[in-house]
Formats: structure tokens, sequence, C-alpha cells
């Protein structure tokens, strides 16, 4: 349908102190770099056709903002979710991300028809994983959560 409007997209954007390992980070759990946009201070990595994380350097992320950058190991602004296509992939991505040195900093969250794990990359930015069974939720009258 030609009227219909594109997909809307999202970027990540993320203060990261090592450029290059969090790059190596974000490549192992699977999100591929957009080379066309990275230079020595930037690089965007694509998830999908829609989300895209864009890592800068704490020099660079001062240039859009001035406000403070917290420490993400000591503070949360944002939890950031990405949904996979069953548990065994939630488990496999969040796995990949604690084999690349990221850390596991809540529990698992296993409520049948939706489960969750979380990630925080080297830099304390937490990724929260998850799978959810519309179907089982809707027929469970559960409200989907935000």
């Amino acid at each position: 349908m030609a009227n219909e409007p594109a997909p809307k997209m999202i970027f990540v954007n993320l203060p990261v102190r090592d450029l290059s390992a969090a790059i190596a980070f974000y490549e192992s759990v699977g999100a591929v770099p957009n080379r066309d946009f990275a230079d020595d201070n930037a690089q965007m990595l694509t998830f999908s056709e829609t989300i895209h994380v864009m890592l800068l350097t704490h020099d660079r992320f001062r240039s859009f903002t001035p406000r403070a950058i917290p420490d993400a190991h000591e503070t949360a602004q944002v939890l950031l979710c990405l949904s996979e296509t069953s548990r065994d992939a939630v488990n496999a991505t969040v796995d990949k991300a604690l084999a690349a040195g990221g850390s596991e900093p809540n529990p698992r969250q296993d409520h049948g028809f939706m489960f969750g794990r979380n990630f925080a990359d080297l830099d304390g930015h937490i990724w929260e994983v998850m799978w959810m069974d519309m179907d089982a939720m809707m027929a469970a009258g559960q409200p989907a959560e935000a």
C-alpha cells in the first residue's frame, strides 16, 4: 500500500568509555557495524532494519547535551529492551553478552507466557532481552506490559 508510512526507526545513543571494546561487545551479541556511520568517536551498529545503536565516545556524546554522563554501573537512566523469537534465543543472546564481558545485573523473569533475562554492557547500560507468547498471554487474560 503506497500510502502506508515507513516503519519508525529507533537510534539509541550510548556513551562509551572504550569505543573499540564496545564495538566488539555489541558485535558479539549480534549487532552489525555500519561503516558508513563511523569515525574515531562514533560507530553505528544495527540490530534490525529499525533498531540501531550509536556508540559515542564521551567527548562526542557531550557534543549533543550539556548534561553530565552518569556512571551506568551506579545509576540507571533507561532500561533498553530487545525482543527475541524464543526462550532459547533469549538465553543465547544473554549468554553471548556474558561471554563478551557483560554482566547479568537482575534476576531472570519467567511468567510462562513471557521470559526475560538481561545484561549490562561494558559501560553498565542495561539491556533486557525478552520473548513473549502473545497468544498465551491473551488467553491468560494478562495485560501487555510496557
